[in-house]
């Protein structure tokens, strides 16, 4: 029996990104996302735009290997694997004193958030270059930019939900962000809006943006073409 691979609090996160060729096997898919819903573990799908991928993957579990029996079940299904990330829910440590029913939310969120089709998801980092070193700073600087950065999104509340994940040592970025809006230009406007914020203006780097649109399974490979 494979020993499992758990967090010591909250739970794995991966975000898979596919490409559907026209062989892949429908019905193979829509099994592997139902089994990805098994017991406590979730997972969710999305219509992705642009080019860098069709069909876009969130799911969560307390074991990251069915985490990973998730994606070889995906694969197996015939979808081609574009790019992922790898990372954990969490709390951080700018959320000291934050009450017991929030702290839970973030370690246990329930997606998706309803009435909130339009999802983006995009890493970034803290910069520690010269000059513009994040970690260099004292924690209550850090506090007070984190606060004051808080405060930007939380104009947004009941417009956007927010999940941040953690990924230092597990992926190239330091942190996951995962938008849900009911309204696509809420997404633009939360980002545009928070990164005047010092905390992201000076010290955030950004990868790349995934961008699209929620529904149940069959309603995103009927989006994506695969029938």
């Amino acid at each position: 029996m494979t020993t499992p691979s758990e967090p010591k609090e909250g739970q794995a996160v991966v975000h898979l990104f596919f490409s559907v060729p026209a062989t892949a096997d429908r019905a193979a898919v829509e099994s592997a996302m139902k089994r990805g819903n098994d017991g406590d573990d979730q997972a969710i799908c999305a219509a992705i735009l642009g080019h860098k991928a069709d069909l876009g993957v969130m799911a969560l579990a307390s074991d990251q290997w069915r985490l990973r029996a998730l994606q070889t079940d995906l694969v197996a299904a015939g979808l081609r694997l574009e790019d992922s990330y790898v990372s954990l829910t969490g709390v951080a440590e700018y959320a000291k004193g934050m009450p017991e029913s929030r702290l839970q939310e973030r370690l246990f969120p329930t997606l998706p958030p309803e009435g909130k089709p339009a999802f983006c998801f995009y890493p970034m980092s803290k910069r520690r270059g010269p000059g513009s070193n994040w970690f260099t700073l004292p924690y209550e600087q850090r506090k007070a930019l984190m606060y004051e950065h808080g405060g930007s999104g939380r104009k947004f509340a009941g417009r956007v939900t927010q999940l941040i994940t953690g990924s230092t040592g597990l992926d190239e970025f330091e942190w996951g962000v995962t938008l849900f809006a009911q309204h696509p230009d809420d997404l633009k406007e939360v980002v545009y809006t928070m990164r005047f914020d010092e905390a992201s203006a000076r010290y955030a780097e950004f990868g790349q943006f995934w961008v699209g649109m929620l529904d149940e399974p069959a309603a995103v490979l009927d989006a994506v073409g695969l029938t």
